[in-house]
């Protein structure tokens, strides 16, 4: 609160201001420190500088696609200009939270369910910038604007519950789908592989044999026959292809 001794002289702190008015009319605003005023001819009226928190009460919002939530903010705002907050406006407290509100629902119009819960700091923004026009020509500031708490209808958490776990099991599928044809494309490139070596067939006989052996308590004895007649196999198989390529 400001102090005064004398009349002419006033102390004003450093977070207020004064608003100067000189038979009647308007003069601007002066402050902090000591302040000189011409008794009888000037009355000061003190304004809080300080950035000021109010909270909108919750809104209920229609978004662009038809479906209602609940929002409530927070709107940080300071005057910048004493002498305009004054005079242009009866309650500059009262309107700036009116506007907040408004806008409120009008930025929210303009969004899907989506956007509204993906891009809330975009939101945020949006709100600010329409607000802070809004209430320029009052000499108010709006510094912030934050969404506090977005509520959606029961039905439509179930609904956007189904829609994730479907999303899910989509991504999961593409997942394995995409793994099973990597596998595929390597063991084509392993038989490839196989081909040209007559001696990697019988390589993979005995791996194979191997892995049935220890799978469990299992004995297995190769069959130098089977591994000759798998070898043969695969140079009959080479040959085959290498006529082929030559007849073409």
């Amino acid at each position: 609160m400001a102090s005064s001794w004398i009349p002419w002289m006033v102390i004003v702190p450093e977070y207020q201001r004064v608003a100067v008015f000189r038979l009647g009319r308007i003069v601007g605003y002066r402050g902090p420190g000591v302040v000189w005023r011409l008794p009888l001819l000037e009355q000061f009226q003190l304004v809080d500088s300080r950035i000021v928190t109010v909270d909108v009460k919750p809104q209920e919002c229609i978004t662009r696609d038809n479906v209602p939530i609940v929002l409530n903010a927070v709107v940080y705002y300071r005057v910048q200009h004493p002498d305009k907050a004054i005079v242009q406006v009866a309650d500059y407290k009262l309107a700036t939270v009116e506007v907040a509100q408004a806008s409120l629902r009008s930025v929210i119009g303009q969004r899907t369910l989506d956007e509204v819960l993906t891009d809330i700091q975009g939101t945020s923004g949006a709100l600010e910038e329409i607000v802070d026009r809004a209430t320029d020509e009052w000499g108010v500031k709006v510094n912030r604007v934050e969404i506090k708490d977005i509520r959606v209808p029961d039905d439509m958490k179930r609904a956007m519950a189904i829609e994730a776990e479907a999303e899910r099991e989509r991504r999961a599928m593409i997942i394995r789908a995409t793994g099973e044809r990597e596998a595929a494309a390597q063991l084509v490139e392993a038989a490839k592989i196989l081909d040209t070596s007559p001696s990697g067939y019988q390589m993979r006989y005995l791996q194979t044999l191997l892995r049935v052996a220890e799978a469990g308590n299992t004995v297995v004895f190769a069959d130098p026959a089977q591994a000759t007649t798998a070898v043969a196999a695969a140079d009959l198989h080479r040959r085959s292809d290498g006529e082929a390529d030559r007849r073409g």
